[in-house]
């Protein structure tokens, strides 16, 4: 996330249990382990963030 740090002000990581692990940016849901049932490839989900900020 370093090629973003001068449009993203903070970071909030939410404790879950379960296995969940999704990543929204605002309220919109940006990835869900939950639906898709893999973690997400990390430079995949570094460019969809980087496509919604």
């Amino acid at each position: 996330m370093s090629r973003y740090t001068n449009r993203v002000a903070g970071l909030t990581l939410v404790p879950s249990s379960g296995g969940v692990f999704e990543v929204s940016l605002g309220d919109e849901l940006v990835y869900s382990k939950m639906k898709t049932g893999t973690f997400p490839d990390e430079a995949k989900l570094v460019e969809e963030i980087g496509k919604k900020l």
